[in-house]
């Protein structure tokens, strides 16, 4: 009999930590679906912002990240791209550090109104579509340009996708009441991750090795037979 196990990966795209734990986290749950063909995973993205002030016209990402995380300091920033990039190697991204830091909302907008429409499927292949644009490819994380490539690499009809994204209102409330849960939920960094499992749930704060979410889908469907 099959047993599908529930997955809540709270995120925000311009988190590199998470798209770290969306890589590891996609290579333990193919290793433990191989050995359990009989079990299917689910996640369900949830949204969160690490900069709600952040403008949407964006502001450079190097000088914001060494103003805001590293006092100013080149040392540290330096020593903060080597480890992301060696971090990024492991799990085939290619991080690169230039580009602009912006608002989120429209992202996390566009993923949940796709996520409850068309579901988990699209949802995931969005994600790794803006992770990709905004880490490796230096784009933009929320504007229109970046959503609607987004949406054709999701396999979203593009009239459909350009009328959601022209109507910056339809699903906003909705995502600024997720964030708010979120926060009530006790979530104040990302990732955030929990396993949900029929007796317990595990939940895994920051981006944890593989062997670390392969212990808790493993011990997920143990306990659930």
């Amino acid at each position: 009999m099959g047993y599908d196990v529930q997955i809540s990966f709270t995120l925000d795209t311009i988190c590199p930590w998470t798209y770290l734990a969306k890589r590891r986290l996609s290579k333990a749950i193919s290793t433990v679906q191989a050995d359990n063909p009989s079990v299917t995973f689910t996640t369900k993205y949830l949204p969160y912002q690490l900069y709600p002030s952040a403008p949407q016209e964006g502001e450079d990402k190097y000088e914001w990240y060494s103003k805001s995380r590293y006092g100013g300091s080149e040392e540290r920033m330096n020593m903060y791209t080597t480890l992301m990039s060696a971090y990024g190697v492991a799990e085939g991204i290619d991080y690169k550090f230039g580009g602009l830091v912006a608002n989120t909302l429209h992202a996390h907008r566009f993923i949940q109104h796709y996520q409850e429409g068309k579901g988990a499927r699209v949802a995931d292949r969005v994600v790794d579509s803006l992770y990709r644009q905004y880490f490796e490819e230096e784009k933009h994380p929320s504007s229109p340009e970046t959503l609607m490539q987004a949406a054709r690499e999701a396999g979203i009809e593009e009239a459909d996708a350009k009328k959601f994204i022209g109507d910056e209102d339809e699903g906003m409330m909705d995502v600024k009441m997720l964030i708010r849960e979120q926060a009530g939920n006790g979530v104040d960094s990302v990732p955030y991750v929990i396993v949900e499992g029929k007796r317990r749930d595990f939940t895994l704060e920051g981006a944890k090795e593989v062997v670390e979410y392969e212990k808790a889908l493993r011990q997920v469907i143990k306990e659930s037979g």
